[in-house]
């Protein structure tokens, strides 16, 4: 059951619901599984699911119902990591979990590719066997990755996603403020999302609307995803280095985009 507050799967309010989606993940070990679970997987922040962003004490009681069962919590940071949230490394560490291991891929090479597993010593250790990969290790790719982790570190890229992420979600906020299609702003550092709906009674899911709005941003020159179950959410992760002169640009763009295309 996702931690889904906008349209939660159990109808409640996140200010009174005491995090009740938790509890789900223990309904599924004890109903669909031997008792004995090898691992738990997710994402920090929902990503292609709609840059959905659990309650702030979510992961940490999953992380507990997971322990208690003696399985290990991976943290799936191929969207989060890498100082996206703002701030942190990687978007687990905002809610303060530590998991057994962490996999991730994509912003790592900064366009090269890459993918990375890491896990605690004693997790690693139990390995036993042959680790055998055609392209692993690669020497090129190490550099590459090496520079990425460098850059971040040297330009505090991740300070800047949490400065740049919060002055464009200033303006994300303004622009729900003006186009009634916006039914929700989410999203954690350079990582935020806008839900497009036809109604915000009744918040019925607006796919052509956001196909529109994605197109006609495009047309300007601003290039953004979409995602989520209904296909109705705007996904926006700049890069990290954009400055808030970028942020002003692209929210201008996506206010003329909903303008023009957010009619359809």
């Amino acid at each position: 059951m996702a931690p889904y507050c906008y349209r939660c799967p159990l109808g409640m309010k996140p200010e009174s619901c005491g995090t009740a989606c938790a509890s789900d993940v223990e309904d599924v070990i004890r109903t669909t599984t031997s008792g004995r679970p090898a691992a738990y997987i997710a994402e920090p922040i929902m990503g292609v699911g709609g840059f959905i962003v659990p309650p702030k004490e979510y992961p940490k009681i999953v992380a507990e119902i997971v322990k208690r069962y003696e399985a290990l919590y991976i943290a799936d940071e191929v969207q989060t990591g890498w100082g996206r949230t703002g701030g942190k490394w990687f978007g687990i560490e905002q809610y303060g979990v530590k998991p057994d291991l962490v996999v991730s891929a994509k912003s790592l090479g900064n366009g090269h590719p890459i993918g990375l597993t890491m896990a605690r010593q004693e997790v690693a250790d139990s390995f036993k066997g042959a680790t055998i990969a055609t392209f692993g290790g690669n020497p090129v790719t190490m550099a590459a990755a090496k520079a990425v982790v460098d850059t971040i570190r040297e330009e505090i890229l991740m300070d800047n996603a949490t400065e740049v992420g919060a002055h464009f979600r200033a303006r994300l906020d303004k622009l729900k403020e003006k186009h009634r299609v916006i039914g929700d702003v989410r999203g954690m550092g350079l990582m935020q999302g806008l839900e497009l709906v036809k109604d915000r009674e009744t918040k019925e899911p607006a796919p052509q609307q956001t196909g529109a709005v994605l197109e006609a941003a495009k047309d300007r020159g601003l290039i953004i995803g979409k995602g989520g179950l209904f296909g109705n959410v705007l996904r926006i992760s700049p890069a990290l280095n954009v400055g808030k002169a970028d942020a002003d640009q692209a929210a201008d763009m996506l206010d003329q985009a909903f303008t023009d295309g957010g009619k359809v």
